[in-house]
């Protein structure tokens, strides 16, 4: 089974600062560009092609990146503009951050972009609206939604396979699930920080089992490999606030060591490619 891994570009405090605080001057870091060309260089190794969702910021910041990506036969896809989760946008801000983003990738890849993932996985029941304008712009196909109750995202009860999904304004996308598993009365995710936290004979189990009846979309993030431990700036957070804050600042350092050597394992234990390669046969 050829399964689609995709890679979220951005920097790892993108929720904190874009999402909890709505700080507008959190300009991408040079990490991004150092982490993302590892997975370029560990992907031409192995002769793979993965599905890049890159924030705008990104491409503003850092203009060559996109072009490296696009020149090593990536696929370039949409991540939004600023890392804003959807149900803080309203309908004309989600427009404008999608569409801005994808002409600027467009621009600098020299391909169309046709693929978008919300950022934290932002599209549920509640925030649907936002696949009608995205059809409306012209993207093919959306892989945003998580078929399970997580603590930030998660639609229950989704379908897991690649589907078609007519809109309410008579139009019609392509949605493309993320791959979950169902450990009894508990449903998880696979990738990202699944595969840094958990061994990865978990990750192994789960592709093994979804690919036996679908395709397994798998994401990763560039900064899941970076052990330079930063410390976050934390003077804007106060109370309560800042008790969070630093704790997902620890999470997110936890087990970082341990992803490249399972990034390694992943692309010589299964075969990938890029989700506009698997919806050629959809």
């Amino acid at each position: 089974m050829l399964n689609a891994l995709t890679i979220d570009v951005e920097d790892y405090w993108s929720i904190l600062y874009r999402d909890w605080l709505h700080v507008k001057d959190a300009i991408p870091s040079e990490a991004v560009v150092r982490n993302t060309r590892w997975f370029l260089q560990v992907l031409a190794e192995y002769n793979t092609k993965a599905t890049f969702f890159i924030l705008g910021e990104v491409a503003q910041c850092f203009p060559e990146l996109i072009k490296e990506i696009s020149r090593a036969g990536h696929e370039i896809a949409v991540h939004g503009f600023y890392h804003r989760q959807i149900f803080k946008l309203s309908r004309d801000e989600f427009k404008k951050e999608t569409g801005d983003a994808k002409k600027l990738l467009e621009d600098l890849s020299g391909q169309e972009a046709i693929g978008h993932r919300a950022p934290a996985f932002s599209i549920n029941k509640d925030t649907q609206w936002a696949l009608e304008i995205l059809a409306e712009e012209g993207f093919v196909y959306d892989s945003s939604i998580s078929p399970m109750q997580g603590r930030r995202y998660g639609w229950p009860g989704f379908k897991k396979e690649i589907h078609r999904m007519p809109l309410t304004n008579g139009q019609s996308i392509i949605e493309v699930p993320m791959s979950t598993v169902s450990l009894g009365i508990k449903e998880l995710g696979i990738g990202g920080g699944y595969m840094r936290h958990l061994p990865y004979f978990y990750t192994k189990w789960a592709i093994g089992h979804i690919q036996k009846k679908r395709p397994a979309i798998i994401y990763l993030h560039p900064y899941e490999i970076d052990t330079d431990i930063v410390l976050l700036k934390l003077d804007n957070f106060t109370g309560q606030g800042k008790i969070k804050a630093f704790k997902f600042h620890k999470s997110q350092m936890r087990n970082r060591q341990t992803v490249k050597g399972k990034v390694d394992k992943l692309l010589l234990d299964f075969k990938f490619s890029t989700i506009k390669s698997i919806l050629r046969n959809f």
